[in-house]
């Protein structure tokens, strides 16, 4: 019962995501103050830190508030 439960709620979670990919610009993920960028001539590196800080604690907060 319960993976049935949670594979209910992986998926509501996929489609929520989907449906808000268009807007994801607008938000301005991905793009935070404090995400490292290095722009050399041939080098590109991204490292999204407080983007991934960000997501960690809203999801920590939704499973905290769904395990409830």
């Amino acid at each position: 019962m319960e993976v049935r439960r949670t594979l209910i709620v992986a998926g509501a979670v996929l489609i929520a995501l989907g449906v808000a990919w268009p807007w994801r610009r607008a938000l301005n993920l991905g793009r935070l103050p404090g995400d490292i960028v290095i722009n050399r001539p041939g080098v590109h590196i991204y490292f999204p830190v407080i983007t991934c800080l960000l997501i960690s604690v809203i999801l920590t907060l939704l499973f905290w508030i769904l395990r409830k």
